[in-house]
């Protein structure tokens, strides 16, 4: 800006009757520019390498105001530029060629404004566009951080050979790239050949001794094999160098979710969210456990944290929606998680939510397409296949859930959550209830404490009417947790025994841990419905115990808990 307003300065002033006229100010002569100087030719005032500076500044200015497209076009404009730039530099003379190359090394590299490009496709979502520029870089001039650019694109798009050489590709020129090494082995890369690939640095650097047992946690992770993965990471946490490190507590954490262990993810997840207060990562899932435990008041106090830290990430958007989901406000959860997956469409949580809610409002179609996206972006997942089997229940794909639940068991093999999903689905057919009978038995051998097999179980007791053997094993759940459906459950089935008594205090245990519980309410509702005639007979009958204090105490008490019973499943289904 000062070398244009020098320049302009410099031109030579006129006063003329017809500048007079153009610009009259107090009867004086203002001298005017001449009548032949246009914008146009106030451009040639630059060189060629001041105009190829000026369109790299402009067009990040723009980007900076997060006007993508147009920052992309100027850059365009500025490689064309660019061009000229080369043609002219060689046909120069010989003369001042030593401060021309000084000038060129100082001007903005034309491999970061392709970078810059592709970031503004990618932001746009325009990956094919991305992935068109970047591979027009010849592969010795890519640095590390195009690589990875290029790895992340290659493998959102299904080119899993291409990301991998990427990938392959920043671990050479970045052998401690952690990013890099998770990007390989979620391709399924072998965890000792990525291990292969870092030893030289570990061997020159001092202290990197956990690195190797650090690959072989996420190598665990990626295979799905959670109890592995857990007990090398927690090998790793007593090691002095990665003690309290928030981001392998968050590992922790996700896979103690993966392992359906939620009592001892949310303790991993407060862990490390008392280390790092302005933690975000991973804080989706610990927010959408929370409010399937029924915690609903921690969940929107999350929110709003989480909303005054960033409002650009997925994670707090999750996390209100999650709290809308569970609140029965279906709409809105559908709403909060877009607007998650427009900020990060590879949020598998986003995706989870939005399929959920999806489902319940009757959208099965649209809700499968989302769990199989889920599904692509996160295999070992298993909540993945659940809401797609949920989705095949729900349309009466019985045949299509048998074969997803047989795949998934042949494919991670017989564990708890494994046999439970594939139990469900043998639930849902009369012929195979035998079959689902055998699978819970051998899912609550392997953990008595897995709550999902738990209350397959106590269902097909109660279809059986086994009632008696449904109470004592939900009481030997119970011992070692408290879950509102196993309470809600044991509720149902000390009703069906006669224990009325015991019964509304399970009840009122679950209402406890999550007061919208529907069939709690519901259930405290039948039983007042049914014990009222009785109370009615005994007033009738009992003349002279009428004018009783004490009776009269108890007339009240049912009155108010039916109100309050009332009130409550209002506000359950606000």
């Amino acid at each position: 800006m000062y070398l244009f307003t020098t320049q302009c300065s410099s031109l030579p002033r006129m006063c003329t009757s017809s500048s007079l006229k153009e610009f009259p100010l107090a009867g004086k002569c203002v001298p005017a520019p001449p009548p032949t100087i246009q914008i146009k030719h106030l451009r040639e005032l630059f060189s060629p390498a001041q105009k190829y500076q000026l369109l790299v500044y402009h067009a990040d200015a723009i980007f900076h105001d997060k006007e993508y497209r147009n920052a992309a076009c100027k850059y365009s404009m500025a490689l064309q530029q660019k061009k000229v730039l080369s043609k002219t530099s060689k046909v120069r003379t010989s003369t001042g060629g030593a401060a021309s190359n000084i000038q060129a090394q100082s001007l903005p590299s034309e491999i970061e404004v392709k970078y810059k490009i592709a970031e503004c496709y990618t932001i746009l979502k325009l990956d094919k566009d991305a992935i068109a520029v970047l591979d027009g870089i010849p592969s010795r001039q890519r640095t590390p951080k195009i690589n990875m650019m290029l790895a992340n694109l290659y493998r959102k798009a299904g080119q899993e050979r291409s990301a991998v050489t990427s990938y392959k590709e920043v671990l050479r020129q970045c052998p401690l790239a952690l990013d890099a090494i998770i990007g390989l082995l979620s391709l399924s890369v072998k965890g000792a050949e990525v291990a292969s690939m870092t030893m030289d640095a570990i061997q020159s650097i001092p202290n990197l001794d956990w690195l190797s047992v650090w690959i072989k946690a996420y190598a665990f992770i990626h295979a799905g094999d959670n109890q592995r993965a857990i007990n090398t990471i927690c090998s790793l946490e007593k090691k002095s160098l990665l003690r309290d490190n928030v981001d392998l507590l968050v590992s922790l954490a996700d896979v103690y979710f993966r392992a359906g262990d939620t009592k001892n993810a949310i303790l991993k997840f407060e862990q490390a969210q008392m280390l790092d207060p302005y933690l975000i990562k991973g804080m989706d899932v610990y927010g959408y456990l929370m409010a399937r435990e029924g915690h609903l008041e921690d969940v929107e106090v999350l929110g709003g944290r989480l909303f005054n830290i960033s409002d650009q990430h997925a994670e707090p958007w999750v996390i209100s929606g999650c709290h809308s989901f569970y609140s029965k406000r279906y709409s809105r959860a559908l709403y909060l998680g877009a607007k998650a997956i427009q900020l990060n469409s590879n949020s598998v949580q986003a995706l989870l939510l939005k399929g959920a809610a999806l489902r319940n409002m009757g959208r099965v179609q649209e809700a499968i397409i989302h769990f199989r996206e889920a599904m692509r972006l996160a295999p070992c997942r298993l909540d993945c296949y659940e809401g797609l089997i949920d989705c095949y229940l729900a349309s009466n794909g019985i045949r299509e859930a048998m074969g997803m639940a047989n795949n998934i068991y042949k494919t991670l093999g017989a564990n708890a959550q494994t046999l439970t999903i594939l139990a469900t689905v043998c639930l849902e057919d009369p012929v195979t209830q035998e079959k689902a009978k055998t699978l819970l038995d051998k899912a609550l051998a392997q953990r008595p404490d897995y709550t999902k097999a738990v209350v397959k179980k106590a269902e097909l007791l109660s279809r059986e009417q086994k009632y008696e053997e449904g109470i004592a094993l939900l009481r030997n759940a119970l011992a070692n947790q408290s879950d509102c459906v196993l309470h809600r459950m044991l509720g149902d089935f000390l009703v069906a025994v006669n224990d009325y008594q015991e019964a509304m205090d399970q009840y009122s245990i679950a209402l406890s841990l999550d007061p919208n519980d529907q069939k709690s309410l519901e259930g405290m509702q039948k039983m007042e419905k049914e014990e009222s005639p009785t109370d009615a007979t005994v007033e009738l009958d009992g003349d002279d115990m009428e004018g009783s204090g004490e009776d009269g105490d108890l007339e009240g008490s049912d009155s108010e808990a039916a109100q309050w019973a009332d009130q409550e499943q209002w506000f359950g289904m606000q």
